[in-house]
């Protein structure tokens, strides 16, 4: 794949969606549904961005298997993105993970 330093390809979905390999280095533009992190996809040190691309919240969902930790925090589990907030999804072992953003909740 071609990576461009300063460019990270956009995924834009409009309903519900559940992260694939691919979106690694990428950024998903979500408009409703929200966003699930599965468990068994990604790698550690893959990272994926998620805008949320509308005035809903959209809730970021811990998939089954995964701990979804919130940066700064003792928090896991499923966190919410609010309106036009933007995130990013860290993998930092098997099935765990990091998030942190702007309007995350």
């Amino acid at each position: 794949a071609n990576i461009v330093i300063g460019n990270i390809p956009q995924n834009s979905q409009t309903s519900a969606y559940t992260l694939v390999a691919a979106d690694a280095g990428k950024h998903v533009n979500i408009t409703t549904g929200g966003v699930t992190v599965p468990s068994g996809v990604f790698s550690v040190g893959d990272a994926v961005s998620i805008f949320n691309d509308s005035t809903s919240d959209q809730t970021i969902t811990q998939g089954s298997s995964v701990t979804l930790r919130q940066a700064g925090t003792a928090n896991t589990g499923n966190r919410t993105l609010s309106q036009y907030g933007i995130c990013t999804v860290l993998c930092v072992a098997t099935n765990e993970f990091v998030i942190t953003g702007a309007g995350l909740l």
